[in-house]
Formats: C-alpha cells, structure tokens, sequence
C-alpha cells in the first residue's frame, strides 16, 4: 500500500526503529506505506520512518480504530480469551506487515481474575531483534489494547528474549505472506 498524505495538522508520532517520540509538523507530506491494527506506518518527506495511531491518523485523513460493544451477559471467559487473542492479532510491527502473533512474537498470554474483578492478562512477547527501539512501543501498544477490551481490567506486557526470536517461529502463513517458505 502506498498512498501520499498531507499532515493536516500536528501529530504525535514514533520514529521507527529508535522508538523515540517526535512531532510531524501540519503541512508535512509522507508516504503511507502500511496499515495495519489502526496504525500507520509512513515515510516522511525528510526520509524519517514514523508510526502514528489512535487518535493522532485523524491527522492524515483517516478514521482511528473504533472498538465493538459487547454486552456483559456475553463476557464469558472463553470470549474474553478470543477477545484478548484477536487484540493481540491487531498488533503489528511497524516494518513487517504481519501480526505479532503470526509472527511469533508472542510466548505467553494468561488470563487470571483480577482482585476487583475483571480478568488480568499477562503476556510474554519478544522481539524479532533485540537491539529494536521499538520494544516499549510494541508493548504499550499491547497493553493499551488488552485493557481497552471490555472484562480486562489489567494487562501485564513483558518483553522478554528467552528464548531468542528466530524465523521458525512464524505460522505457515506469515512465511507465506512473507515469501519466506522453505
């Protein structure tokens, strides 16, 4: 996907990979080059890859993420657990267009009862290099979802590099969504 964008007004965003927080001034033009879980990953035209999301894409024309409503008769704990694996499914990297997931970037997601009710989510995930600036913004972005989701009152995101990521640990279809099958 690449679509050309002006900035209508100032926006909070992520350079990629430092993970470092930078403003993109109104007026500024970029190149969307993925979108994917209500985040946008753009090229700038100073040559800076940054991600926006939340309410901050309103900026480049585009609407943010809404989440469903989901009645609390419906809350049951396997569909508060599918709820939490689909959240976790709308979680992207911001320079691999595939799920952290599919990807194999998630060890561990737990769901306990919280001690004021609601459930408690805790979640190991690594990432595909250790060095990656990106880490606390995968993890935030994470958490942020987790705890928007209605019966989760806490999420507990880890990054965690044991064992180390390697490319075995993508689904067949993230390797084939990559070209990487062998």
């Amino acid at each position: 996907m690449r679509e050309e964008v002006t900035f209508s007004r100032n926006a909070e965003a992520i350079m990629i990979p430092s993970g470092e927080r930078v403003l993109v001034p109104q007026g500024s033009q970029a190149t969307i080059t993925q979108a994917l879980g209500g985040a946008f990953t753009l090229i700038t035209e100073r040559g800076l890859m940054v991600r926006i999301s939340g309410k901050e894409v309103e900026a480049i024309g585009k609407e943010p993420q809404e989440s469903n409503e989901i009645k609390p008769e419906d809350l049951t704990p396997e569909k508060i657990e599918s709820m939490v694996w689909e959240a976790l499914k709308t979680c992207y990297d911001p320079e691999i267009p595939v799920n952290i997931v599919d990807l194999g970037l998630v060890y561990l997601c737990e769901l306990q009862e919280g001690e004021e009710g609601g459930k408690k989510v805790h979640v190991k995930m690594t990432l595909t290099a250790p060095g990656c600036g990106m880490g606390p913004v995968l993890a935030s972005d994470v958490r942020m979802k987790l705890e928007a989701l209605p019966g989760v009152k806490q999420a507990d995101v880890e990054v965690v590099f044991d064992p180390v990521w390697d490319r075995s640990m993508m689904s067949e279809a993230a390797r084939l969504q990559l070209g990487m099958m062998w």
